[in-house]
């Protein structure tokens, strides 16, 4: 504790990046409380270094106190707009593709159970296929598998 003291500017500029590093790297950026914390931390550390604020405890915990919630009001709307972009692609299932010969119908109105790797699949097809037909994933969700006609 004593050397956290004596090198005050060192010490603040260590915990502030380790908090920055905890929020980016252990949390994903998903709360803003560490980084805007460490981000005052770091800079009250530069401050003191250069000398700018007193060396003292108590300058130390207002200029990271003031720091923090200049840092929340200025960048609160500009880092959550950031978390709003959403990317609505579809992930590529390797179950795509995948061909089988049909066993029963499957309608739009009718959806039989297919098992495969040990899970049934719900059966989904905008057409009307009949029983021996071979058919392929079109597109895979939640325990469903949307079918069509397989090229041969």
């Amino acid at each position: 504790m004593e050397w956290a003291t004596n090198n005050l500017a060192q010490s603040l500029l260590i915990l502030g990046l380790a908090l920055l590093a905890i929020e980016i790297a252990v949390l994903g950026f998903s709360t803003f409380v560490l980084f805007f914390v460490g981000l005052a931390a770091a800079v009250t550390g530069i401050l003191l270094y250069v000398g700018l604020i007193p060396d003292t405890i108590l300058s130390a915990s207002l200029t990271v106190a003031v720091l923090t919630a200049l840092a929340a009001i200025v960048l609160w709307k500009p880092l959550k707009k950031l978390q709003t972009k959403v990317d609505n692609t579809k992930a590529k299932s390797d179950l795509v593709g995948h061909s089988f010969v049909l066993s029963e119908v499957v309608s739009p109105s009718i959806n039989p159970k297919y098992r495969y790797s040990g899970i049934d699949w719900k059966l989904v097809s905008t057409e009307t296929l009949a029983a021996g037909t071979k058919v392929e994933v079109s597109e895979v969700d939640v325990g469903v598998f949307h079918i069509k006609t397989a090229a041969n």
